[in-house]
């Protein structure tokens, strides 16, 4: 053969063992995150594991409403944090009423930034929190370009989606660590895998969380905490309310109390996943294009739920 044909030979051999090592752990992962809990029972026990309470942030709607009422049914006690005071009560109630577990509430808006955490960091003295879930988020009202979202609306996704993922973290590490056991669950979105044109500022916050997440699994592995990072695709919430075509439960578009039962389940399983094991299944073939291909099919489905809302509001003048 000849020489340079036998060089072509090997590199097409390695690449397609790279690619087939790949698709292997992808696999092993998948059945790792969402068969082998289904057949473990119980429950693990979250109160041994990691410790007997749970801060929740963004709690009384969607994804932190449902993984609250998921991490009571284990019998962990809840630290509910969010803005409304009337639904951090009304949920506090609720939680303490179906569980039989305790919960305290902190009304908080995190869109102003550094002014709230020393109020959280003081109420959250003394309580041996071993489970952080940063969930609380903010995306634009509907698809947008740049110049026509309002200003106030980028500070707040910003204060939220980075600020917040990152002070709640820093306020609760050092009693983590003091214990030696700990888990962070930072919920992020599929957003973050390319660049996302008409979300641009919402995406490049949840690229931030990944990043941040992986870091700190770094950072802290040695030292007994789990850092979780979730990248859920579409879920029916009221987030996603810009788009008929996302108001509907489906395989593929799970409601909130669905995907909360899934991804609790892959905590303590994987650092990463999508949460749910539908949305494993769209992040594999997701990831399959180059990132400039799937910026441009971001921006395509974008569109198209722009043209959504901009329809709905129109006809409801």
């Amino acid at each position: 053969m000849n020489p340079l044909m036998t060089v072509f030979a090997l590199v097409g051999v390695v690449v397609v063992g790279f690619l087939l090592a790949d698709l292997l752990w992808d696999i092993f992962i998948a059945i790792r995150a969402h068969l082998l809990p289904r057949c473990t029972t119980p429950d693990p026990d979250f109160v041994s594991k990691f410790g007997p309470w749970a801060v929740v942030t963004g709690c009384t709607d969607g994804i932190g409403k449902a993984y609250a009422m998921e991490l009571a049914k284990r019998h962990v006690n809840l630290v509910l944090i969010s803005r409304n005071p009337e639904k951090l009560a009304a949920l506090s109630s609720n939680i303490e009423t179906r569980f039989h577990v305790k919960t305290k509430v902190i009304p908080v808006d995190f869109s102003k930034g550094q002014s709230v955490f020393y109020n959280i960091e003081t109420e959250l003295k003394g309580v041996p929190v071993g489970i952080l879930v940063n969930n609380v988020g903010k995306q634009y009202t509907y698809p947008m370009y740049l110049g026509e979202v309002p200003e106030q609306e980028l500070w707040d996704i910003i204060n939220i989606n980075v600020g917040a993922t990152t002070m709640m973290t820093r306020i609760l590490m050092p009693q983590m660590l003091a214990r030696n056991r700990g888990a962070i669950v930072n919920v992020s979105s599929s957003s973050e895998l390319q660049p996302l044109p008409l979300m641009t500022v919402y995406a490049a916050t949840k690229a931030f969380v990944r990043s941040f997440s992986k870091a700190l699994q770094v950072e802290y592995q040695k030292d007994g905490i789990i850092v979780q990072h979730l990248s859920p695709f579409f879920i029916n919430t009221k987030m996603n309310a810009f788009s008929h075509r996302l108001q509907t439960n489906s395989l593929f578009v799970p409601n909130a109390q669905i995907y909360a039962e899934n991804a609790i389940n892959t905590l303590g399983q994987v650092n990463h996943s999508t949460g749910y094991w539908a949305h494993g299944i769209q992040y594999f073939f997701t990831t399959i294009p180059p990132t400039w291909i799937r910026t441009y099919i971001g921006a395509f489905m974008n569109q198209i739920f722009r043209k959504d809302y901009l329809h709905k509001n129109k006809s409801n003048v």
